[in-house]
């Protein structure tokens, strides 16, 4: 019986261990499948590297060429390894910075070994030393600059790899500026077949991923607006307030996930404009330097945008019926930035030169109006000259609070009947005269009963929105200078922008064009 028993248990593993297996299996699959249906081109640029290392393998395999080149042409298939980039630009940069860096070096490497022969056995090491300290000093000192540190690092690294090893070693072999020059076509044959792939076979340009993530930022950003005002002034503002800490905390917040593209962009940005300045297409046009200071003043507009979505899961809540005073005028002025995001977003796209007159009229009516709502309750934000007393008590004991000293603050005028209570912990202490004072701490300081204090966490949200305007105006001003540097085509009253509302409250954009205004390539 305990044999069985122990069969069974064993049977019982073994199926644990394969069922496990098989969904290892499935996950890999889903995994290998995800990838490439997320991006194509990674299944081209896979396919277009085991190519380029088949060519470059047969230098090695074949016998007629590998008499005529010898064993260095395995260089050529290390090359292909380290030059050959999912990008044209950056295959470009790198394969002619490896080019160039070794053909320098071994420029300089030739005179010097010239130079060495000439002066002596004696001299011979001495003077190879000396070179290699000097020429080791002066090149990693040229790295630092600024202009060569950005566009040619790589190849600077090159040439002090390729220096060392040709003029080391040419004091032992003698034969090494053979071997030096035998080695270079290898690498130049690498670097050929790298860049005739990255040019020739579906070429995948740096400018066009810069274009495009720069598309993707302003929809991103309209979404999260959408969605933030949308949850601001829902019916429900507990469940709200509920579920936006549990999608912060699972970090699938659509508002998060709108704005946290642009606000990681820094970095891919100024990469994709590197690679975009070598790529041919785009020699002609500067434009991707403006295309990163676009993404600049994108990334100034999103921190507005992370403190308005602060304003979702405050502790302090504005009433309901405060909320509902202003969410038309809200939504409207949010409407509106939402169209004038996406109708930015939409001629860089098409490349075509935006006009701010066609709905910066329409953003600043919006506006105007949630002024003037904001002005016809004054109460709310201004409060009497009590609770306006109040708040400059509070504001002193605050600031004396950081001197670390004890001061009584007291607070004229207040009853015991008057609902405008102020609680700082248990530090309430009466006092005649019919006033109370408040001896201040470092406990937390709460805030009830006062009608225009609740108020106040709206007033935040208001001017924050007033903020994304003003913000809004450096981001219109930056794609018309983009459009005026791309050279984009002019703006025509015959395009037609249509922009449909769904009963969801999600704005789509459409935009038709006349059939002599093409999109530019």
């Amino acid at each position: 019986m305990e044999v069985s028993g122990k069969n069974i248990s064993c049977c019982l593993k073994i199926n644990v261990v394969m069922e496990k297996m098989k969904s290892l299996g499935r996950l890999t699959c889903r995994k290998i499948w995800k990838v490439g249906k997320e991006d194509k081109r990674r299944v081209i640029h896979s396919l277009k590297v085991g190519i380029s290392l088949s060519l470059a393998s047969l230098l090695y395999l074949m016998e007629p060429l590998f008499k005529g080149i010898g064993e260095n042409a395995i260089w050529a298939v290390m090359t292909v390894v380290v030059v050959l980039e999912f990008t044209t630009g950056a295959t470009l940069y790198k394969g002619l910075n490896r080019g160039l860096g070794t053909l320098l070096a071994g420029l300089l490497a030739f005179l010097i070994e010239r130079i060495a022969k000439e002066s002596g056995h004696i001299f011979h090491a001495a003077f190879i030393g000396t070179t290699v300290f000097l020429v080791g000093a002066v090149t990693t000192y040229m790295r630092f600059f600024s202009h060569i540190k950005k566009n040619y690092d790589y190849g600077v690294v090159i040439f002090l790899l390729t220096f060392n090893l040709i003029t080391v070693s040419s004091y032992r072999v003698d034969s090494v500026l053979k071997i030096a020059h035998e080695r270079f076509y290898t690498i130049a044959i690498g670097c050929g077949i790298c860049l005739l792939m990255s040019l020739f076979v579906f070429p995948i340009w740096s400018g066009d991923d810069l274009h495009l993530s720069t598309v993707a930022k302003f929809e991103g950003l309209a979404k999260s607006i959408e969605a933030c005002i949308n949850e601001y002034f829902s019916d429900n503002i507990n469940q709200q307030q509920e579920k936006a800490r549990e999608n912060s905390m699972e970090m699938e917040d659509p508002i998060y996930k709108g704005y946290k593209a642009v606000l990681d962009s820094k970095s891919s940005d100024e990469t994709f404009a590197l690679y975009a300045s070598w790529e041919p297409r785009y020699l002609k046009s500067c434009s991707w330097q403006q295309y990163v200071k676009l993404g600049t003043v994108l990334r100034h507009f999103g921190y507005t945008l992370v403190a308005l979505h602060g304003c979702l899961q405050t502790e302090i809540e504005t009433p309901l019926s405060v909320r509902v005073l202003f969410k038309d005028p809200c939504n409207r002025l949010a409407r509106e930035v939402t169209k004038v995001l996406k109708e930015l977003g939409n001629s860089i796209k098409n490349r075509r030169q935006y006009c701010p007159e066609i709905q910066s009229n329409h953003v600043h009516e919006a506006l105007q109006d949630l002024i003037d709502a904001l002005k016809s309750q004054p109460r709310l934000f201004l409060g009497t000259n009590s609770n306006t007393n109040i708040l400059l008590a509070l504001a002193t004991l605050a600031t004396r609070q950081k001197s670390g000293k004890d001061y009584v603050v007291s607070l004229p005028n207040v009853n015991n009947d008057d609902p405008a209570r102020v609680v700082l912990g248990h530090n309430l202490v009466l006092k005649e005269n019919d006033k109370k004072s408040l001896k201040p701490t470092l406990s937390k300081i709460g805030i009830t009963s006062l009608e225009f204090l609740e108020a106040l966490p709206f007033a935040a949200f208001a001017s924050l929105l007033v903020e994304i305007v003003a913000r809004l105006d450096l981001v219109i001003e930056q794609v018309v200078e983009l459009g005026r540097v791309a050279h984009f085509k002019e703006y025509s009253h015959d395009d037609d922008v249509v922009i449909n509302i769904n009963c969801d409250n999600n704005p789509r954009v459409e935009t038709e064009f006349s059939s002599s205004h093409a999109t530019a390539d």
